[in-house]
């Protein structure tokens, strides 16, 4: 089964304009390698040069903030729902 990450409108572009992409479960880092690996101009927005999620980049598993639970180790299942929120501060 799969779980579905909505794509802020900065970043569709980079996922051939979906405004959602299917996913398999595992962690939010699992996942997360699954949409590099498949959508590769993503990698420069989200991670910074040290293979980190980008400062500004807010993860939200089902309206929850990864940061308060296992953060990227944080397990996605079917039907979850992950966000990417970027912060207003930091651009895009």
């Amino acid at each position: 089964m799969t779980a579905k990450i909505e794509i802020p409108s900065a970043l569709q572009k980079f996922v051939n304009d979906q405004k959602t992409v299917e996913v398999e479960e595992g962690t939010v880092k699992n996942v997360f390698n699954g949409l590099i690996g498949k959508y590769g101009e993503l990698q420069n927005h989200l991670y910074d040069e040290q293979g980190q999620i980008r400062s500004f980049i807010n993860i939200y598993l089902n309206d929850e903030d990864i940061r308060y639970a296992q953060n990227l180790d944080t397990e996605v299942k079917s039907g979850d729902v992950i966000q990417i929120v970027p912060s207003i501060a930091g651009g895009f």
